[in-house]
C-alpha cells in the first residue's frame, strides 16, 4: 500500500509540474529568497508535494503574507532535508527518484522512527 501510495504522490507530483505555468521569463515575477530549489515551473507543484508529504500546511514553514522571509527557522530545516533527499538520489547511477520527503514522513510531520507492531502470531 505504500509503494502505491508513493508512486500516486511521485505521478501527481510530476503530472502537476509539467502543467504549471512558467515563471521566468513567462510574464510573472521570479519568486524570491530561493536557496535550494530552482525557479520555474515546478516550484508550486514541488512545494505543494512537501505539504502533502508533511501533512502541513504551507505556513509551518513559511510566513503567511511573505513567502521569502526567513524568520520561520523550519525553513532551514526544510532546506537541509531538501539536499539530504537531493544528495541521496545523485547517487544512484540511473539518474532517478528513488527518494523524496514521502519516503521518511508518509503524510507525518515527523518520520516513524521504529517499523509498526508485526501483527500477532496466527
Amino acid at each position: 500500500m505504500r509503494l502505491l501510495a508513493t508512486i500516486l504522490f511521485l505521478a501527481t507530483t510530476f503530472l502537476f509540474a509539467q502543467d504549471a505555468a512558467p515563471k521566468k521569463g513567462g510574464g510573472g515575477m521570479p519568486h524570491k529568497n530561493l536557496k535550494v530549489l530552482p525557479d520555474g515551473p515546478t516550484i508550486g507543484p514541488t512545494m505543494r508535494s512537501f505539504t502533502v508529504a508533511l501533512g502541513q500546511n504551507c505556513t509551518f514553514c513559511h510566513v503567511q503574507g511573505d513567502w521569502s522571509k526567513d524568520d520561520n527557522p523550519k525553513k532551514d530545516v526544510a532546506r537541509g532535508m531538501i539536499k539530504m533527499v537531493n544528495d541521496i538520489n545523485a547517487k544512484f547511477p540511473d539518474g532517478q527518484v528513488k527518494v523524496s520527503c514521502w519516503t521518511c514522513h508518509a503524510g507525518k510531520e515527523h518520520p516513524a522512527l521504529t517499523p509498526p507492531a508485526a501483527p500477532p502470531a496466527q
